[in-house]
């Protein structure tokens, strides 16, 4: 899986690689600036043919060294350039100072922010703070430059970037990060000024290094980075560090094929529990995704009043009469139901009645929706039933009715950085309860208790925003207590199925529901570079 960096471990690879000789700081930062420039020209070829106008802002640190690099560079290449520098030059980083004097050398000069003479540029650039912020922005000066020059409001195309609903100036670029946002929990960190909106700069690129950020993916990040960019620095080394972030991506480990000689129960029988009458489909849904996944069998758990209904709706799932908790406990005599799937359309009541029967068998369980919520007043309880091999799936409003303290927590308005983040909110979690949690949402976070953690980010090129239909979350729980139902660990089951989940619906695009997921998992998996289940 790929890293997702935390501000701090970019500054510990940079260092390693600085302090074992293999590059300088000079050369890192030059390398970035020509990893911005060549990023400018494949975002927009129709200006590597001509000779535009640029206005670089720089910063007061390193970002701003980038910046006087990418300057120079685009003057070399016949550019008409102004390099504003925030700060004062005498207390620049060594690096940066040496890409300032370079580039004052080559020119009459660096502008105030005041004195600025370009206006309606072709291409602005953001080199003011990149990952390195770490405190709120409250100088108007600076704000006017970020958002708008003069009067060319009236000029910008009129598009939108990333998943955010605000205008963007056109070729508006961001190094490393748009300056206002945090590096490692994707929130703007406070702001002065409301009357400029957002209070961060809103980028339609942005050009980052090494690896992406964990603000680049999360929160807000998307919505103000724009199209996102990594350009590769020629770092070779790599962070020793437990508390990495890994990008969910396809799996790939031979165990997860099925072999030749198996039968159905080699695979498992995932058992999944519905509501009464009329509440039935959710977890219908539920089942069907745990059986496209693989399950060997999969059963729906129903009390009288639905199995009418449920068995005219069924035709490779089976049915089992559960009726309540004492049903569950005696059916789960059988060692074969190794995977439990509770909460969708379970209602609250049965919710409460099934569920610590169910975590009492010991089994593989995942938890959703009212099987969640039926304990909101009740989390203690809950909360020592759970055991290593359970995942909870809820959604914010789920997460804060378990978790009310670290919900508030993240949700509190930053005013300094690194705030923060969801990541941290649910390894909180994920400790706290014992078992695996999976935060859903565009930027879905899923942690153990032993801290591992990973991200499943539905942006940029991932984007699916078709997955907000109603259903989506019971599909999700399906496909996990089927991997589960394999032998999946648990970690390993959230991830493999977040990712599943999200490639289902960007195979399908727009118009896709609920009942559409379980039958793209053939298609998904059979693209040229699919690891078979």
């Amino acid at each position: 899986m790929a890293e997702l960096l935390t501000a701090t471990q970019m500054r510990m690879i940079e260092r390693a690689a600085i302090e074992t000789g293999q590059v300088t700081g000079l050369e890192l930062m030059e390398r970035a600036g020509r990893g911005v420039v060549e990023a400018i020209f494949e975002e927009w070829p129709e200006l590597g043919g001509s000779a535009g106008r640029a206005v670089v802002l720089c910063g007061p640190g390193n970002n701003g060294g980038d910046g006087f690099v990418v300057a120079r560079l685009l003057r070399e290449q016949g550019w008409e350039v102004e390099a504003l520098l925030f700060g004062d030059p005498a207390k620049l980083p060594p690096d940066a100072k040496v890409n300032y004097e370079r580039w004052e050398g080559t020119t009459s000069g660096v502008a105030d922010f005041v004195q600025a003479k370009i206006k309606h540029p072709d291409l602005s650039i953001d080199a003011l703070f990149g990952t390195g912020l770490t405190r709120s922005i409250e100088d108007q000066a600076l704000w006017e430059h970020l958002w708008v020059h003069d009067d060319a409001e009236d000029a910008w195309d009129m598009r939108r970037c990333g998943s955010g609903t605000d205008i963007v100036p056109p070729r508006t670029v961001a190094i490393d990060l748009p300056s206002g946002l945090c590096s490692d929990s994707g929130k703007v960190l406070g702001g002065a000024f409301p009357q400029y909106g957002r209070r961060c700069a809103r980028s339609a690129l942005t050009v980052s290094f090494h690896a992406r950020k964990l603000g680049h993916v999360l929160g807000e990040g998307p919505s103000f980075c724009g199209r996102l960019v990594v350009k590769d620095i020629g770092l070779s080394l790599e962070v020793d560090d437990a508390e990495i972030v890994k990008s969910a991506e396809r799996p790939s480990s031979p165990s997860f094929c099925k072999t030749e000689h198996a039968h159905k129960y080699t695979h498992g029988h995932a058992f999944v529990l519905t509501g009464g009458v009329g509440k039935t489909g959710a977890a219908r849904l539920a089942a069907r995704g745990a059986l496209r996944v693989g399950a060997g069998l999969v059963t729906l758990g129903v009390p009288p009043s639905a199995q009418m209904e449920v068995a005219g709706q069924i035709t490779a799932l089976m049915i089992q009469r559960i009726e309540g908790g004492k049903d569950l406990s005696e059916t789960l005599l059988d060692a074969r139901l190794n995977a439990l799937c509770l909460g969708p359309g379970l209602g609250l009541a049965r919710a409460q009645d099934l569920v610590p029967a169910a975590l009492a068998s010991q089994r593989s369980v995942v938890l959703d929706a009212d099987a969640l919520t039926a304990f909101a007043d009740e989390t203690a309880a809950l909360l020592e039933l759970l055991h290593g091999k359970c995942v909870l799936t809820p959604h914010g409003g789920e997460f804060a009715r378990l978790f009310p303290d670290i919900a508030e927590k993240l949700s509190a308005m930053p005013g300094q950085g690194p705030a923060y983040s969801k990541v941290d909110a649910v390894r909180a979690a994920a400790a706290r309860a014992g078992c695996v949690v999976l935060y859903k949402g565009p930027d879905t976070v899923i942690a153990a208790p032993d801290g591992q953690c990973a991200v499943n980010a539905a942006h940029y090129e991932r984007a699916a925003p078709w997955l907000a239909t109603a259903g989506s979350g019971d599909v999700l729980a399906g496909f996990i207590t089927g991997l589960m139902a394999r032998g999946f660990p648990p970690m390993c089951a959230a991830v493999s199925a977040a990712w599943l989940h999200v490639e289902c619906a960007r195979y399908f695009g727009p118009g896709l529901i609920a009942e559409d997921l379980p039958e793209l998992v053939p298609s998904v998996f059979a693209q040229p570079d699919a690891t078979a289940l």
